[in-house]
């Protein structure tokens, strides 16, 4: 069996099933805490607990965004130390230096 066909075939799925969840958990999140907030009000009559539940799911929402922004950007520290993304510096002999110029 080759290299090739013992790697998952399902790995570059489920990462873009991850990355498409983001937008899914921020919804879920900021619905989970106005509806948090809406209980809140309705069992004990205080107006601003409803203003509480949405800052929680609000709150939860930037989480989310903040843990998979963490996540890519470690992705892509990774993806740096590999060399063949490494940015190499190219030396042309030809270019005239454009600094100060005696006539």
């Amino acid at each position: 069996m080759s290299e090739e066909d013992r790697k998952p075939r399902i790995k570059p799925i489920i990462e873009a099933a991850d990355s498409l969840s983001l937008g899914i958990s921020i919804v879920v999140a900021v619905l989970l805490g106005v509806g948090l907030g809406i209980l809140l009000k309705n069992v004990t009559g205080i107006t601003w607990l409803l203003w509480l539940g949405v800052f929680i799911g609000v709150s939860a929402a930037i989480l989310n965004i903040y843990k998979a922004y963490s996540k890519q950007y470690k992705a892509f520290k990774e993806l740096e130390k590999e060399p063949r993304y490494a940015i190499k510096k190219q030396i042309d002999e030809d270019d005239e230096d454009y600094g100060e110029k005696s006539y």
